[in-house]
C-alpha cells in the first residue's frame, strides 16, 4: 500500500512557487519563502517552514544504542515522579498508591527536616520506589539517614541521593559497592533554565557540570564506566513541546559524545530526568498551568526522558493541596495509559523535522559546551555563564514585554475576576519558603516591590558551579506584578475606551486595547456606538478616569480622531491613547499590536498617578 497514491508528486521547488504566490497575494516580498517565514531561536536555529528527507542530519541509531538519540532505553514509557516538600506521609501514600512510581524530597531548612524522612517513608517500600533527594548543603546527613533506613529495614535502594563533588564521590563510591540501583549525583540545569537561559545554553551548562562531576568522580576512584552510570541528569520540560524533544533528544546526543570521548561509548546513555518548567507558571489563571505541564509533560515523554515530574497547577500560589497532586500525576497517567503516549519508543523518531533540530540544536550546545571549558570548566567560567545567560534573559524579557512571547491568561486574556485560590490545608510541617523553591531565601534586590507577594520572585536556589548565584526569573512576573499593584488599590485603576463609529468599526481595535490594558490589571469602560465628540467626552467624565484610548478604524480615524481627542482633552483627559497607527492631532501615543504592553502598562500607571 502506498500512502500518497493519487496524488501527483510534489517537489520544494513546486511548494516554494504557490509560497511565494500567497506571499505576493498578501504583500509580502521575500528572495525566497523561507526567507519570508523562517524564525531563529534564541540559539540562532533556524526553524524553516516546511522539511523532507534532504534535511535529515544522518542516522541517528537505535534506542538504546549509541549515540541515544533515539532514547537511552529501548523500552517504551517513563517514571512518574512526584516531588513532596512537606513531611506528611498520607500524601505520599496517596501519591504512590495512585500512579507515582518515585518520589523526590526535598530536604532541609523550609522543606522535609532530615529527622522527618523516616517518618515520610515509614509506609513506602523502598525496594520498589525509587527516592530522589534534593537536600543542598544538607545532602551529606540526607543521604546517610535515607541509606540508614534502608540498612534498618534490610531492603535495597534506588533512585539518587542528590549529592555533588567530593561527597558525590564518596556516595558513589557506597552505591557501587552495595546498592546497584542507586545513583549518587545530579547534575541539575533547572537553575540555568529558571535564570533564562536557551536551550543550547541550559545544555552546554550540563555538559560542563557533568564533565566536571565525571572528574570529581573519577578523581575519587571511580572508572569511568562506573562514574558515568552515577549521574543522572535534570532539564526543566516547557509548552513548546517540539523545543523540549529537540532538547532531550540532543542532550543525550551530546552526553553519548562525552562517554565516546572518554572511552567509554557503550555507557553513555543519559539518565534524565525532566521536570515541567518553573519560569513558564503563572499565578495568575493558574488553571492554564494545568494546560501549559499537560504539553510539557507530552513533549518530555515523547522526547525520552526516563523520569518526569509535573508540578501542580498551584505551585505560584500555595502548598499544593490533593486535588493539584492529583491533577499533576493524571496528567502523566493520562498520557501513558489512554493517550499510549508510553507505549512507542521515540515516536518522534524520524520526523525531518525534529531531527534536523535535534541535530543543530546539539550542534549549538556542543559550542558552548566547548567555550565554557576553554574558560577552564563550569566553576570558573561562571561568570561568562551569568553573562551569556543575562543576555538571553534580556532578549526573552523584551519578547514577553511585546508580547511576541504571549502568556495565556497574563500577558493575553487576563480575567480580572478571576476567584483567587484559597491555601491549601496540610498536614505535617509547612514550609518556610514558597512551595515552588526551598533552597533559600532570595537576596533583597531579588526580593520584588512591596505589595507583589502573590507574584513576587520565589527564593532564588544555591547551586554548585556555574549556576551558583543566578537569578531565579518567571515569564509571568512583570504583568502580574502591575496585576497586584491594581488590586491593591482601593478602586481599580480605569482606562476609558472612546470607541468612534458602529461596533462592527471599532469593535476590533476597542477589544485589542482592553486586553492589553486589562493584562495589566486596569479596568475598561466603552463608550459605545457614536461619532458625536462632545457625547464621546461626557462618558468619558462619568467614567472618572483620566485617561483614555480611542479606538476605531483608521477611516473613521481620518474624519473623527482629531475631534474626539479635543474633546477628551476639554472633560479632563490626560493622556489619550489610539489604538492602532498614526498622527492625529491631540493624540499623544498609540499601541498596536507589537508595541511594548509593560511600558504602555507602566506609562497608564504613571498616567493615573499610581504609586509603585
Amino acid at each position: 500500500m502506498e500512502l500518497a497514491a493519487g496524488f501527483a508528486p510534489v517537489s520544494r521547488d513546486d511548494w516554494r512557487a504557490l509560497a511565494v504566490a500567497v506571499l505576493r497575494k498578501s504583500g509580502i516580498e521575500a528572495g525566497s519563502p523561507e526567507e519570508a517565514l523562517s524564525t531563529l531561536t534564541y540559539d540562532g536555529v533556524t526553524v524553516a517552514p516546511l522539511y523532507d528527507a534532504g534535511d535529515l542530519p544522518g542516522d541517528p541509531g537505535l534506542p538504546g544504542a549509541a549515540p541515544y538519540v533515539r532514547g537511552a532505553r529501548a523500552v517504551p514509557g517513563w517514571d512518574v515522579r512526584q516531588r513532596h516538600t512537606v513531611a506528611d506521609p498520607e500524601a505520599v501514600l496517596a501519591d504512590l498508591e495512585s500512579g507515582v512510581t518515585s518520589l523526590w524530597l526535598a530536604v532541609g531548612p523550609g522543606a522535609i527536616p532530615v529527622g522527618e524522612l523516616g517518618t515520610v517513608l515509614k509506609d513506602v517500600y523502598l525496594d520498589l520506589a525509587p527516592v530522589v533527594l534534593e537536600a543542598g548543603e544538607l545532602a551529606a546527613e540526607a543521604a546517610e539517614a535515607l541509606l540508614g533506613l534502608a540498612a534498618a529495614r534490610g531492603t535495597t535502594l534506588s533512585g539518587n541521593l542528590g549529592a555533588s563533588g567530593a561527597l558525590g564521590a564518596e556516595l558513589a563510591r557506597r552505591c557501587v559497592a552495595g546498592f546497584p540501583g542507586l545513583r549518587a549525583v545530579v547534575v541539575d540545569a533547572t537553575p540555568y533554565h529558571d535564570a533564562g537561559a536557551s536551550d543550547a545554553e541550559e545544555l552546554g551548562c550540563s555538559m560542563a557540570q557533568g564533565v566536571a562531576e565525571l572528574r570529581a568522580l573519577t578523581g575519587g576512584g571511580l572508572s569511568v564506566e562506573q562514574a558515568l552510570g552515577q549521574i543522572e541528569f535534570r532539564y526543566a520540560a516547557t509548552a513548546d513541546q517540539f523545543a523540549t524533544i529537540a532538547k532531550l533528544r540532543a542532550a543525550r546526543r551530546l552526553w553519548a559524545r562525552v562517554a565516546e570521548v572518554c572511552g567509554a561509548p557503550e555507557h553513555g546513555g543519559q539518565a534524565q530526568h525532566a521536570v515541567t518548567s518553573a519560569a513558564m507558571m503563572t499565578a495568575r489563571d493558574p488553571w492554564v498551568n494545568m494546560l501549559r505541564t499537560t504539553l510539557a509533560c507530552f513533549a518530555a515523554g515523547v522526547g525520552g526522558a526516563g523520569a518526569v515530574t509535573v508540578r501542580p497547577f498551584d505551585a505560584r500560589l500555595r502548598l499544593p493541596d490533593a486535588f493539584s497532586r492529583r491533577i499533576a500525576r493524571n496528567t502523566q497517567a493520562l498520557l501513558l495509559e489512554e493517550s499510549g503516549a508510553g507505549r512507542v519508543i521515540d515516536p518522534a523518531g524520524g520526523s525531518w523535522y525534529v531531527e534536523r533540530r535535534t541535530a543543530d540544536l546539539a550542534g549549538r550546545a556542543w559550542e558552548w559546551f566547548q567555550e565554557i571549558e576553554a574558560s577552564g570548566g563550569i566553576e570558573a567560567g561562571a561568570r561568562l555563564v551569568s553573562d551569556r545567560i543575562a543576555a538571553t534573559r534580556a532578549r526573552r524579557a523584551d519578547d514577553i514585554a511585546h508580547r511576541r512571547h504571549p502568556i495565556t491568561g497574563v500577558s493575553e486574556y487576563p480575567d480580572l475576576h478571576e476567584k483567587a485560590l484559597r491555601p491549601a490545608p496540610v498536614s505535617g510541617t509547612p514550609p518556610q519558603a514558597a512551595p515552588d523553591d526551598v533552597r533559600r531565601e532570595a537576596p533583597p534586590e531579588e526580593a520584588g516591590p512591596p505589595g507583589a507577594s502573590r507574584a513576587g520572585r520565589s527564593p532564588e536556589p544555591v547551586e554548585a558551579g556555574g549556576s551558583a548565584g543566578l537569578p531565579r526569573v518567571r515569564y509571568a512576573e512583570p504583568f502580574e506584578e502591575l496585576r497586584d499593584l491594581a488590586d491593591a488599590q482601593a478602586e481599580r485603576p480605569k482606562v476609558f475606551l472612546a470607541t468612534i463609529g458602529p461596533v462592527a468599526a471599532h469593535t476590533a481595535r476597542a477589544a485589542f486595547a482592553a486586553n492589553l490594558f486589562q493584562a495589566g490589571g486596569l479596568e475598561t469602560e466603552t463608550a459605545g456606538p457614536g461619532t458625536d465628540p462632545e457625547q464621546i467626552a461626557t462618558a468619558f467624565a462619568v467614567s472618572g478616569t483620566t485617561v483614555a484610548c480611542v479606538c476605531s478604524s483608521d477611516k473613521l480615524y481620518a474624519q473623527h480622531a482629531a475631534a474626539v481627542a479635543a474633546a477628551l482633552r476639554k472633560a479632563g483627559a490626560k493622556k489619550v491613547w489610539l489604538a492602532g497607527k498614526g498622527d492625529y492631532d491631540g493624540v499623544d501615543a498609540t499601541l498596536h499590536a507589537g508595541c511594548d504592553a509593560l511600558a504602555v502598562l507602566r506609562t497608564t500607571f504613571d498616567d493615573l498617578e499610581v504609586t509603585r
